[in-house]
């Protein structure tokens, strides 16, 4: 069984036993948008939850439009030229629009990925800044959450007249979804917020995980954080295995979201009779499978169908190494991640990014992983708590010989962005 995985730029294509291989999870089939940008305009004028853009934009004296940063596929530009065109025509200058880059705690944009996010000319014209987590006086102070979150949100979101969020969609290991209040918190959060509400206490309940709203302290305490923090207006898409719009939702923050939501779960969700030995996936390719840090979505995302005791295979390209110093830091500083999860539940630790790694320590508590990568040495990938493999191939074949001649496959070839379960 031929197999193309999403992976980097150009995807990698592997040979899979077709006798060992039960199903191939993939998104539903839905028809991308006829005319975007024609559904856009229409959404802006007739809002779920909201009035229209342009009333909402009237006698408004500036405007801060978050946007996500370079690890997530959203189409921008397609996005934004219609908005900034409602909110010129309602009466806002160009210079009192600033289109903020919310980067939660990653890295600044380089400028060459601002034009790849928003396109040449928008780049050009308008004001574009990066939100800098780590930098508080940049902050503002806006009280606690109902479970002790201190709310450190970027001032120039806070003191802006209108404010507006453009996101993506998608499953999320922590939050249910991404979208919505996600922009917000943690993208445009301060460390101090983000450091609790990433905190063990939010991570480690049962509830916080991939599709999951109800009852998740993740997603209830960020939405209340935005919502404390204000949101006049979302635009947010879903996007198809080619990243072509399926669906636009806008207005209402918390409504147009859960609508987005609903229509998502529809599309993304598929299904095993029965978990499986070993799950062979991907960290999502660019923009996703740039960072370890970031591949370690593709490894959460395969737990509900695995066995306990299984393996998950995952391809990443891996061109930007491990990720943030602190996080590289965080391997050399602990021989285990017995040893990492006794340091954070202890309550006098903290070092920035740990909380994936705390991920990844929920996936090594139920799975073995195999990484396969062009980007890390096989020496490295060693030292990150996993097994480095050649290929695919080799690491499937090394499993099937492990688990014995019944032993079964599924396949994931998005990764992360699709939500399997076992029926």
């Amino acid at each position: 069984m031929r197999v193309r995985l999403e992976y980097g730029r150009d995807g990698l294509d592997v040979e899979l036993p077709d006798d060992r291989v039960v199903r191939s999870l993939a998104y539903k089939n839905a028809p991308p948008l006829a005319d975007p940008v024609d559904e856009l305009e229409r959404l802006l004028v007739s809002p779920i939850g909201a009035i229209p853009l342009s009333e909402l934009a009237r006698d408004r004296r500036d405007v801060c439009i978050a946007i996500c940063d370079i690890t997530r596929p959203v189409p921008n530009e397609l996005i934004l030229r219609p908005v900034l065109r409602t909110l010129e025509v309602a009466g806002i200058a160009r210079e009192k629009i600033t289109i903020l880059v919310a980067t939660g705690l990653h890295r600044e944009s380089k400028p060459h990925e601002i034009v790849e996010m928003v396109g040449a000319e928008i780049a050009a014209r308008y004001r574009i800044e990066d939100h800098r987590g780590q930098e508080i006086d940049e902050h503002t102070y806006l009280g606690e959450s109902p479970r002790g979150v201190p709310i450190w949100i970027d001032s120039r979101y806070v003191r802006a007249d209108l404010k507006i969020t453009i996101g993506l969609i998608e499953p999320h290991l922590m939050a249910g979804f991404s979208g919505g209040r996600k922009l917000i918190c943690p993208g445009l959060a301060g460390l101090e917020t983000v450091k609790i509400w990433h905190g063990p206490e939010f991570i480690e309940h049962p509830l916080a995980d991939c599709g999951q709203l109800d009852g998740n302290p993740v997603h209830e305490e960020n939405t209340w954080i935005a919502r404390r923090a204000g949101c006049d207006f979302i635009v947010n898409v879903v996007i198809d295995a080619q990243r072509r719009p399926l669906k636009f939702v806008a207005g209402d923050m918390e409504q147009a979201f859960l609508e987005g939501v609903e229509f998502v779960r529809g599309v993304v969700t598929d299904t095993v009779s029965e978990p499986v030995d070993v799950v062979v996936t991907s960290a999502a390719g660019y923009p996703l499978d740039t960072t370890f840090y970031q591949s370690i979505k593709g490894m959460t995302g395969a737990l509900p169908i695995v066995k306990q005791g299984g393996t998950i295979v995952v391809a990443a390209s891996l061109t930007e190494g491990i990720g943030s110093p602190e996080f590289q830091n965080l391997f050399v500083e602990h021989a285990s991640l017995e040893s990492f999860v006794a340091r954070i539940l202890g309550k006098d630790y903290f070092v920035l990014d740990q909380w994936q790694l705390e991920e990844l320590a929920k996936v090594r508590r139920k799975a073995k992983v195999k990484v396969v990568s062009d980007g890390l040495s096989a020496e490295t990938l060693n030292g990150l708590f996993v097994e480095s493999a050649p290929s695919v191939e080799l690491a499937v074949a090394d499993s099937l010989a492990e688990y014995g001649p019944d032993a079964t496959i599924a396949v994931i070839p998005k990764g992360p962005y699709v939500l399997p379960r076992v029926e």
